[in-house]
C-alpha cells in the first residue's frame, strides 16, 4: 500500500486539482485509489454516502475515483463562522465551534482521527492520493500539524511539492518552502510540478535546470494554464463563464461574508442562456430576472450585513417589478419571518427577524441534518437530486405550498402565492438538466436549454488526466506511487 502527498506553496497552487488529476490517471491504468485530506477549512462540503460531511473538492476527487464520497476521505472539515473561529467536523460530524487558540490545542485530537482514517483507506486501497492544506510553511501553523508535513512524518509518505507560476515568483515560492522545512522534511519532497505556465517552455528551461541543481530535486513536469477548466472551487468564489448568446437570463447572487456552498451556482455559470452575478460589498444590486439568496454559515449575521447594505430594499423594489426570488438553505431561512439560535451555534444567542417574505420562521438546532435526497421540483413536476446540510428546523403556514417533492415522502421548501419566490433547503438545484431548465423557464427564459453539468465535469476530469500524461514524468510517477 502506498501513499503519496500533494502540498503546495501557497493556497490555491493547484493541489486539488493536481490530485484529481493523479487519481483520474491512476484509475486509467486499473489502480485503486482513493483522495485523502487529513484537515480541510471550506464552507463547500458535500454530503457523503454514510451521511457525513466533507469538503467538496474530495467529493470531485471521489468522482475522479469513481468513488462514492465517505467521511474518511477528509476526517476533519473546519467551516468558519466568524473571523477567529469554527464549527469542528470529525468524520463527517460536528462536534463543537471553538476559536482558534483552542483548536491548536485540539489538534492533537484531530489527529487520531486523521490517522483512524488514513489506515481504514490504507487498508481498502493500493494507492492513498493526499491533498495537503494551505502551505507546509506557515510558522506559526507547525507546531502539532496535521495537514501538511506533520500528516506526512506520521505516516512516512513521500511529498509532490506544486507552486503556481502564474503568481510570479516560482522559483523563490519552492526554494523558499524548502528552506523552511526540517532536514527530515526537506528529505520527504520527492520533486516539484509547476502549475498554471504559459508561454514558451523553453525559456523556462534555464529555471527549471537551475532549480533541480540548486535542490537536488526533479522537476516532475509544468502543467499549461488552462483557461476554460471548470472544477468546483474549494474556496474562492470563480466568476468565470461561458461565451452567452443574444437572450439571456440576468441572475443576480448577492455575496455575504459567509457563503457557503456557492458551487451550487456553477451551473448557472457554465450555462449559455444565463448572465450568473455575483455582487459584492459597496456594489448595488442591479436589475435581473432572478436573484439567489446563497446558503450561509451565519445566517443572522450576514442578515444583518445584507440589511447594512441596503440589499434587502433592492430585493423589495424587485420584487415589485415582477422579478424572481429563490431561496437556498441560508437564503431560505432568512426569507421567513424570524431567525432564531437558541444556543448560540452561529454566534451569540439570539434571534433576528428574517425578511418576512415567507410565512415561517426558522430555529437553529445543535443536530445538523445531512442527506442526500432525490424528488421532482413542483412548478414542472421536474426531477431533481442533491443535498441538505443545515441545522434549521424551518416551521409555518408557507411550507404548504412546498416547493420540492421529495422522494423519501418529505416536502422541501415554499412557493410564495403570487409564484415570484421559491426557497429550498435543497443544495445542488441547478445540477439536474430538468430542474435547471425547469427553474430557468419559471424564471423568464422561455426556451432555456437543458445541458449535463455532470459530464461537464467528467469531461473536465478526464481533461486532467489527458495533462498528466502529456505533461508530467509519469514513470517517475509510478514509482512514486508504488505502480509497476
Amino acid at each position: 500500500m502506498t501513499t503519496l502527498m500533494v502540498q503546495g506553496t501557497t493556497s490555491d497552487a493547484g493541489k486539488s486539482t493536481l490530485v484529481t488529476a493523479l487519481c483520474r490517471w491512476l484509475l486509467r491504468q486499473g489502480v485503486g485509489v482513493v483522495p485523502f485530506k487529513p484537515q480541510n477549512m471550506a464552507l463547500n462540503s458535500a454530503v457523503t454516502a454514510d451521511g457525513g460531511e466533507i469538503g467538496r473538492a474530495q467529493a470531485v476527487q471521489a468522482q475522479a475515483c469513481r468513488l462514492a464520497p465517505h467521511t474518511d476521505m477528509n476526517p476533519v472539515l473546519l467551516k468558519p463562522n466568524s473571523d477567529t473561529g469554527a464549527q469542528v467536523i470529525i468524520h463527517g460530524r460536528a462536534v463543537t465551534s471553538m476559536n482558534a487558540v483552542a483548536y491548536h490545542d485540539y489538534k492533537a485530537i484531530a489527529m487520531q482521527a486523521v490517522l483512524a482514517s488514513h489506515q481504514r483507506l490504507s487498508a481498502a486501497y493500493p494507492v492513498v492520493m493526499v491533498e495537503g492544506a494551505g502551505s507546509p510553511a506557515e510558522i506559526n501553523l507547525r507546531a502539532g500539524d496535521i495537514a501538511n508535513m506533520g500528516f506526512a512524518e506520521a505516516v512516512d509518505c513521500p511529498v509532490i511539492l506544486v507552486a503556481d507560476i502564474n503568481r510570479g515568483g516560482v522559483f523563490a515560492h519552492l526554494v523558499g518552502t524548502l528552506e523552511l522545512l526540517s532536514p527530515s522534511e526537506q528529505a520527504r519532497v520527492k520533486g516539484f510540478v509547476i502549475n498554471r505556465f504559459r508561454g514558451d517552455i523553453a525559456l523556462l528551461q534555464p529555471g527549471l535546470d537551475w532549480l533541480e541543481a540548486r535542490t537536488g530535486k526533479p522537476v516532475l513536469g509544468v502543467l499549461p494554464y488552462v483557461t476554460d477548466l471548470h472544477l468546483e472551487a474549494e474556496d474562492g468564489i470563480d466568476v468565470r463563464q461561458v461565451a452567452k448568446g443574444e437572450r439571456v437570463l440576468k441572475v443576480i447572487v448577492p455575496v455575504l461574508p459567509r457563503i457557503s456552498n456557492h458551487t451550487d451556482f456553477d451551473p448557472l455559470r457554465l450555462h449559455p442562456q444565463v448572465d450568473l452575478q455575483f455582487i459584492g460589498p459597496g456594489q448595488p444590486i442591479p436589475p435581473a430576472d432572478l436573484i439567489i439568496l446563497p446558503g450561509s454559515k451565519s445566517v443572522r449575521g450576514d442578515l444583518a450585513q445584507l440589511r447594512e447594505r441596503g440589499w434587502d430594499t433592492a430585493i423589495a423594489r424587485h420584487l415589485r417589478y415582477g422579478g424572481k426570488l429563490i431561496g437556498i438553505c441560508g437564503g431560505l431561512q432568512m426569507l421567513g419571518a424570524q431567525v432564531h439560535d437558541p444556543l448560540g451555534l452561529e454566534g451569540p444567542a439570539g434571534s433576528s427577524p428574517g425578511l418576512g417574505l415567507l410565512d415561517y420562521a426558522t430555529v437553529l438546532e445543535a443536530d445538523k441534518q445531512l442527506r442526500n435526497v432525490a424528488g421532482t421540483v413542483t412548478l414542472e413536476n421536474a426531477p431533481v437530486s442533491g443535498y441538505e446540510i443545515h441545522a434549521g428546523v424551518t416551521q409555518g403556514p408557507a411550507l404548504e405550498r412546498p416547493a420540492v417533492q421529495l422522494d423519501d415522502g418529505r416536502c422541501d421548501g415554499a412557493i410564495s402565492a403570487d409564484g415570484q419566490i421559491l426557497a429550498t433547503y435543497l443544495h445542488g438545484l441547478f445540477e439536474g438538466s430538468q430542474s435547471c431548465a425547469a427553474l430557468l423557464r419559471w424564471a423568464g427564459l422561455a426556451d432555456a436549454e437543458t445541458i449535463d453539468y455532470q459530464a461537464l465535469r467528467e469531461r473536465d476530469i478526464e481533461r486532467l488526466a489527458d495533462l498528466v500524461e502529456k505533461h508530467l514524468d509519469t514513470a517517475h510517477l509510478r514509482t512514486l506511487c508504488g505502480v509497476a
